[in-house]
């Protein structure tokens, strides 16, 4: 196929990465822990981990779960925000021969236990801040092994470093809990879990590059939560190709170790690629950022700290550039600005570069791409309007409804290829086959154009999934879920534009009880869905629009907003 893109790629960045160079993600760690040993791999709420401590740590506690029975290929949960205890978990799953199983820690019950019943998870790693949500599920799953982390876990381990104030008083952001240790079930704090671990040798499975690596959930094209499989392989190769994307630019910064901020979760593939993987390739220092919605903690955390490299959403990058305090901090050292998980605005990408003097370069991807699948070149000046063109290794194909390839110009849907293409959903070969064509491209679902420098700009969506600060949210679960609410008859969600996340969740009802409110509706809303899936608006109407097969017409909802 054409790929009018290799004329355009920027001055040090080769057309293709050789994704074999290693068996495994576990290979690539190895190398890179021993490698960076001695450097800070995390700073967080006042304390830092080295390289060498996350090797350590990680290894031990690899150890105590195989000690506990875990075999190779079990998947193991883990339910937290950015904290170092993150790090060390996916480092030991991986190590151990495991999968790893992200999951978002705001998770209601509802959406916890469809996550771990369908990955058939055996062990989870959580922060006993959200314990109290997996005590309602647990016994309906299959985890036998909870490893129950603290905000302040590791930093004993920490010579020499203050642990924050704020620390000691956490306790007091923990609901009560009491998680059932019936059927042979285990409850282990995670301190004692890795010092255990450090008494018990690390049996290292011989792993490939088809193993799998981490399931990934994901609404996909449909709505249908499933995990998105992937592969050693998958992962391996999009660390080499962000890696040979940002490094000419990274190397400027000279000799001194690079900082990344870690504010996007690491639950979400964007971050655990870019900022943790990624970031460990290069040696680089993620500061941990638990809550960037607490801008002030946030901006505190980023005073007298020199950061290089700045991933975020753009409802992230507008709130912290419309902060006079943010405002005042020093952009010196900052090279890369990438935005990726919803289109970055151009009032955004503007006020940005006023602020820092760096463009925010705009990327794309999708949990089945591992995700990194276009992004802009780093030497742009100012906002694109474009994803940018494909990272090495990689085809993207235009194509239409029938498969063919469009013209440049022409609008289609965007296909990708490459070898950070998911394997498939975990166990849905019926939704695999939907997503995958005969030739190895991945159906993205989403409408672009690729112009004759192999530039992309999307255009629209091809399926109804709406996007909310970077958070896929699929109209299908929204009406299943609330059309089970006894006083609803019928209803339909859609993405309605909104100037602080991109989109926002509007809701259409016909009621079944007409004494049912709107406040009744957001409270359960606010029972059954994370916040960024629960409906902003809710409208009630008499009826719906529907098709001549009684199929509710989504389009006709969204035309009326």
């Amino acid at each position: 196929m054409d790929r009018p893109w290799l004329n355009h790629y920027p001055p040090g960045v080769a057309p293709a990465i050789n994704s074999s160079s290693y068996a495994s993600l576990v290979d690539l760690l190895d190398e890179s822990f021993t490698r960076h040993a001695g450097r800070p791999a995390a700073v967080c709420l006042g304390a830092q981990m080295r390289f060498g401590e996350l090797d350590d740590y990680s290894q031990a506690l690899a150890a105590w779960m195989q000690a506990r029975g875990l075999a190779r290929g079990d998947r193991v949960a883990v339910m937290m925000p950015n904290l170092p205890q993150y790090m060390v978990a996916i480092a030991a799953i991986l190590r151990a021969g495991l999968v790893v199983v992200n999951v978002n820690p705001l998770y209601t019950p509802r959406e916890l236990e469809h996550q771990l019943k369908d990955s058939g998870a055996r062990a989870i790693v959580i922060l006993e801040n959200f314990a109290s949500t997996l005590e309602e599920v647990i016994d309906r799953t299959d985890v036998q092994h909870v490893v129950l982390a603290a905000m302040g876990d590791l930093m004993g381990f920490w010579k020499g470093q203050l642990v924050n104030f704020a620390v000691r008083h956490l306790k007091k952001m923990v609901p009560e809990f009491r998680l059932p240790l019936d059927a042979g079930r285990s409850v282990t704090r995670f301190n004692w879990a890795v010092a255990e671990g450090t008494r018990l040798t690390l049996k290292r499975p011989t792993l490939g590059p088809d193993d799998v690596a981490f399931l990934q959930y994901t609404g996909g094209t449909t709505g249908i939560s499933k995990g998105a499989t992937l592969l050693h392989r998958n992962v391996v190769a999009n660390i080499l190709q962000t890696e040979a994307w940002f490094k000419p630019v990274l190397d400027q910064v000279g000799d001194r170790q690079l900082t990344v901020v870690c504010a996007l979760p690491l639950y979400h593939i964007f971050a655990l690629t870019i900022c943790y993987m990624m970031g460990a390739r290069l040696g680089m220092l993620n500061l941990l950022i638990p809550n960037p919605r607490d801008l002030p903690g946030f901006i505190k955390a980023l005073q007298g700290r020199r950061v290089n490299m700045f991933p975020a959403v753009n409802t992230l990058f507008n709130a912290l550039a419309h902060d006079p305090d943010f405002a005042r901090l020093d952009f010196s050292g900052l090279v890369v600005s990438n935005g990726g998980g919803m289109a970055v605005q151009k009032a955004t990408a503007d006020q940005w570069r006023k602020v820092t003097g760096c463009s925010i370069v705009e990327g794309y991807g999708l949990s089945e791409t591992s995700p990194v699948a276009t992004t802009n070149r780093l030497d742009i000046d100012g906002y694109t309007g474009t994803i940018g063109m494909p990272v090495p290794s990689t085809d993207i194909a235009i194509r239409d409804d029938d498969g063919r390839d469009v013209p440049i110009g022409t609008a289609g849907e965007i296909c990708i290829r490459g070898p950070q293409v998911m394997a498939g959903y975990w166990n849905r070969p019926d939704e695999t086959a939907k997503v995958m064509t005969p030739d190895g491209f991945f159906k993205s679902g989403d409408v672009g154009i690729m112009d004759e420098q192999g530039q992309i700009r999307i255009v629209d969506r091809k399926k109804d999934m709406i996007l909310v600060s970077g958070f896929n949210v699929y109209p299908n679960e929204i009406e299943q879920v609330v059309s089970q609410h006894p006083g609803v008859l019928e209803c339909a969600a859609v993405g309605v534009p909104d100037a602080k996340s991109g989109e926002a969740v509007k809701l259409f009802v016909v009621r079944k009880d007409v004494t049912l409110s709107e406040d009744d509706l957001a409270s359960y809303c606010r029972e059954n869905f994370t916040a960024y899936k629960r409906p902003k608006y809710i409208e009630f109407r008499e009826d719906l629009p529907k098709s001549n097969v009684g199929k509710i017409l989504r389009r006709e909802l969204r035309s009326t907003t």
